[in-house]
């Protein structure tokens, strides 16, 4: 089974595919407007301390489970069991990990579809077609479902091709370019008027809301759910990892490849917005605070970009080449939870599975699409808000309370023969026994 599951075959690798699934749309416009709206450097300050303190030992918990197991996150989950009822449970735990990431992929594809709508409407304004421009930025039915199919196509090529020529292959294709597009943006960005304002509210910090519950919440909530914990994509990422690798190591790693491309995005998008500012372009909400989420990636940047002559044409272009990439490199991850199960709990062919898989969540996608108003909250609000936080819960749970020690530290082991006395294994069992489930449970009720 290990043979016909593949394996990364480098470091280099995995730590690409792992950090682009971490590094994906909502940390690239969630984690700056979360950090300027809630005291600057304080919040960068708080996030890093709880992304390493809480989000990491979590992390870990995924990978290691993963490795040990190498199968999917049902099977993992089983294999750590001690009963009956334990056994339940990891299957109760594992199949609503694979509902829930197949529905966050599901309205993840049309947001997604809208960066490649976006990434080609540059190209078509070049070639004098208006008209093809236009359409490509309006919101309509059409254009967004044709997007969502294209997209899942690309999703399914990659997964189809497996772990070494599918997901390896192209992660480390992908998340070096996104890198170099992001530097690049940065340093045009902050050569033009306003960007210093945006640095400021950025990186200046206003402790006086570190005192604020609500920043604590916002800090570890964004720790958390950045590092795609909870719903198995790092599990089965784990699964893939050679038993030579130091996985405290790896897993570090990338903790900080996506922790340091969400705050290089914050040097993007903050000086961004405030140089949309200062071109006239309206980058607060009703309610006073900056525009998140995607309106400010199809409204408020495109606006900005539309002042900035000739040359937003090819800023736009590579911005939108970017989102494009951080879509991808997320969206391959999730897709993998879903496939690996079909393939190992019941035997299809790997092709055949993403396809399958692939196309029943198109039409979940599409279903959204043509129901926008009433489903598409509701869905990202039962994945994301509701039954992810609680599925971290339950990983913690597995790994510490349930899971052998002994058998932890021997998988740990076959990596790293001197973890037993090393720091990490004297502070990881506290924390992911105790810390992290009682975080996981404050941000949720939050």
């Amino acid at each position: 089974m290990a043979a016909a599951r593949g394996e990364f075959t480098s470091r280099f690798g995995f730590l690409m595919a792992a950090s682009g699934s971490a590094v994906g749309l909502g940390n690239i416009w969630g984690f700056p407007t979360n950090a300027a709206s809630n005291g600057g450097a304080a919040f960068l300050f708080t996030y890093l301390i709880l992304a390493f303190a809480l989000a990491y030992p979590a992390l870990m918990a995924e990978l290691i489970i993963g490795r040990h197991a190498r199968a999917n996150a049902v099977t993992a989950l089983r294999a750590i069991s001690i009963g009956g009822k334990t056994r339940l449970a990891a299957l109760l735990v594992g199949f609503t990990g694979i509902v829930t990431v197949s529905f966050i992929l599901s309205f993840y594809a049309i947001v997604s579809g809208w960066m490649i709508a976006f990434f080609l409407e540059p190209l078509s304004r070049l070639l004098g077609m208006e008209g093809l421009s236009n359409w490509l930025t309006s919101d309509a039915v059409v254009r967004n479902s044709l997007f969502v199919v294209l997209f899942m196509m690309l999703t399914v090529y990659i997964i189809s091709a497996g772990v070494k020529e599918g997901i390896e292959k192209w992660a480390s294709r992908l998340m070096p370019s996104l890198i170099v597009i992001l530097f690049l943006l940065i340093v045009y960005v902050l050569t033009l008027p306003g960007a210093m304002d945006g640095l400021r509210a950025y990186l200046i910090p206003d402790f006086s809301l570190i005192a604020d519950p609500s920043l604590l919440v916002d800090a570890m909530g964004q720790a958390f759910f950045s590092l795609s914990l909870g719903v198995g994509t790092m599990l089965i990422y784990g699964s893939y990892i050679n038993k030579q690798e130091n996985l405290p190591t790896i897993g570090s790693m990338v903790a900080l490849l996506d922790v340091g491309i969400a705050v290089l995005a914050g040097l993007l998008i903050i000086p961004a917005m405030y140089v949309a500012l200062n071109n006239g372009v309206e980058i607060y909400d009703d309610a006073g605070g900056l525009i998140a989420g995607p309106g400010l990636i199809v409204s408020v940047l495109p606006a900005l970009f539309d002042t900035m002559g000739a040359v937003g044409v090819f800023v736009a272009f590579a911005f939108f080449a970017l989102m494009t990439i951080a879509s991808l490199t997320s969206s391959i991850s999730m897709l993998e939870v879903p496939v690996a199960y079909g393939v190992e709990h019941h035997g299809l062919e790997r092709r055949r599975a993403a396809i399958i898989i692939g196309s029943i969540i198109t039409v979940i996608a599409l279903i959204i699409v043509f129901n926008f108003d009433p489903l598409f909250d509701i869905v990202v609000t039962f994945t994301t808000e509701i039954s992810q936080p609680l599925l971290g819960f339950a990983f913690c749970i597995f790994v510490a309370w349930i899971w052998q020690r002994n058998e932890i530290l021997e998988e740990i082991k076959s990596g790293c023969p001197d973890a037993e006395s090393g720091l990490f294994w004297k502070i990881w069992p506290f924390y992911v026994k105790f810390i992290c489930p009682v975080a996981i449970l404050v941000v949720y009720f939050q």
